[in-house]
């Protein structure tokens, strides 16, 4: 009894707030990172660079508009018989017995529509002299690339203006002929009026349009490459 008694105050009796089950393993949190790479495809930019026949239209235009319009403001004084009409508006003298507009006729009668022409070649002038300047002014500073940025868009918008106004003033006079019955030069023999008043005109048709659409393409493109939405690709990877 006492060996039994003994053995039974010895063995220890289970704690009910311990539990019998072991604890769980510590847990391991890992990380993943994500890498995320965006690719971006960028639009090429815009220059200008004019080319040989607008650069070949201004240095005859100007000069030659310039003389013109010198005879037309001057009149009656660069006509025959006037003071200043010899050496320099000379040739006047024939191309005004082909063109009334331009000979005693029309400047009898009192019609302004050639002088109002002419106070419009001054705007088309300057605006050739600006286009040059800037270009003269780029090529002196040592570019090679175009005509870029601000100074370059400016530089093609008034180019464009300027030759808008070239030839639209050019086929206003043609269809001015035209719609009053070729009053001032349907005197002339054919081929006296294919040769001094056809051919001279007719080149300030052809190359004005010519250097209207090119430069007119070429602000449509520029217009179109800074319109262009910027395309992104973006790429995750972990």
């Amino acid at each position: 009894m006492v060996s039994t008694r003994s053995s039974s105050l010895m063995t220890p009796r289970p704690n009910s707030k311990t539990s019998s089950s072991p604890p769980p393993p510590p847990t391991t949190l890992t990380k993943t990172r994500t890498r995320t790479t965006t690719t971006t495809t960028t639009v090429p930019g815009w220059s200008h660079t004019p080319s040989l026949l607008t650069l070949a239209w201004l240095a005859i235009s100007v000069p030659l508009v310039a003389w013109d319009t010198g005879y037309v403001l001057l009149r009656p004084l660069s006509m025959p018989g006037g003071s200043l009409h010899w050496p320099v508006w000379a040739p006047y003298a024939l191309y005004g017995s082909v063109d009334h507009m331009y000979g005693f006729k029309q400047w009898n009668l009192g019609n302004g529509f050639t002088a109002a022409q002419s106070v419009l070649n001054v705007v088309e002038s300057l605006a050739y002299l600006v286009y040059a300047g800037l270009w003269v002014a780029y090529v002196r500073g040592g570019g090679k690339a175009g005509l870029t940025g601000r100074t370059g868009a400016l530089a093609v918008l008034v180019l464009f203006a300027g030759v808008v106004m070239t030839l639209s003033k050019t086929l206003l006079y043609w269809l001015n002929e035209s719609f009053s019955g070729f009053d001032n030069i349907g005197h002339n023999e054919p081929l006296q009026l294919f040769f001094l008043w056809i051919v001279p005109n007719g080149l300030w048709l052809v190359f004005p349009a010519i250097i209207t659409y090119t430069i007119g393409s070429e602000i449509v493109d520029g217009l179109v490459k800074a319109s262009a939405p910027v395309s992104s690709r973006t790429i995750k990877s972990e």
